[in-house]
């Protein structure tokens, strides 16, 4: 930042929130409205601390397993889906459930199972571990491979003329997964996969915006949660085009040695995180000195998802 000189801010289009996270915590805040509190929220609705903290003052409590919530009490599965065998303990106990699942990954889910009533080996592109992941490949009834690597894909015990078709996770983008979908298609001579359209729009757009802003910016900061899949990818993708790039969960976090001697900082949020985190990263920035605030050129997204027909009046 140059004495008396503005730092220069400008914002990626898109950024921040998606339409399935839009949807999941108004799934959350129009039942405690139509139930009253408390009501019980499976896993982080999204991989956010600010909207989880929101959330709880509200009355929503958030558990890890079925077996945390009282007996008829209203449930809500998270926006990353949850496995079939959740599905059937929640019948079981005969708890009221509203699903938050992102349509999208509702379709990634659709398409598996499709594929596995087609005789094909299932292969999941995705990170272990991940909430998403887990739910995918719950919600099959057969065997899935995941695979994080292209060297994952050598080492699959799958013969390479076996039927055999991919799905991805949501919140890896057309860019992340080609290099993968590559390495299985030379590998496997009968192979299907979802067509490119069927890839998260709002991972895609996000990712776009940020190689775009990296071509304009002396540093990037992305806003997002630690456990944000999609907002470290957003970091890294700044990294890889040579800009420094840092995740912060808001401007709390900002260290003034990260923007010093900058003219320009790009800024960016991960789906999962609210515009008041952003304006709260814009307001530290101000603080070092005088900023002016631009948009960079880019996508409007107008894709909306159905809530649950029991909440569509509330």
């Amino acid at each position: 930042m140059g004495q008396g000189v503005p730092l220069r801010i400008v914002l990626a289009k898109p950024h921040g929130f998606c339409a399935g996270v839009v949807r999941a915590i108004e799934i959350v805040e129009r039942a405690l409205q139509k139930y009253g509190a408390p009501v019980y929220v499976r896993h982080e609705i999204v991989h956010n601390k600010h909207v989880v903290d929101s959330l709880k003052a509200k009355g929503a409590r958030f558990v890890e397993t079925l077996s945390e919530i009282p007996e008829n009490a209203v449930t809500i599965f998270s926006a990353h889906g949850v496995a079939r065998s959740v599905e059937e303990e929640a019948a079981g106990r005969g708890l009221p459930v509203l699903n938050a699942t992102c349509p999208l990954v509702t379709k990634v889910h659709n398409q598996g199972k499709r594929y596995l009533a087609q005789g094909r080996t299932l292969i999941l592109i995705g990170h272990a571990g991940h909430p998403e992941v887990e739910g995918t490949m719950g919600q099959i009834s057969g065997p899935v491979a995941l695979v994080q690597t292209e060297e994952d894909v050598e080492s699959l015990d799958i013969a390479t003329d076996a039927p055999v078709a991919y799905i991805t996770q949501t919140t890896l983008s057309v860019d992340d997964t080609r290099g993968i979908i590559k390495a299985l298609e030379r590998r496997f001579t009968d192979i299907v996969g979802p067509e490119m359209r069927d890839i998260c729009y709002a991972t895609q757009n996000r990712q776009t915006a940020v190689r775009e802003l990296s071509k304009q910016v002396d540093v990037i900061l992305v806003v997002g949660a630690k456990n944000s899949s999609n907002s470290n990818r957003l970091r890294e993708i700044g990294s890889e085009t040579g800009i420094p790039s840092y995740l912060i969960a808001d401007g709390s976090e900002l260290q003034s040695e990260w923007v010093l001697g900058a003219r320009t900082v790009g800024l960016t949020a991960g789906a999962s995180a609210p515009e008041v985190l952003v304006e709260g990263v814009i307001e530290a920035l101000a603080r070092l000195g005088p900023v002016e605030v631009s948009t960079l050129a880019g996508p409007d997204e107008t894709i909306e998802f159905r809530l649950p027909a029991e909440l569509a009046t509330v």
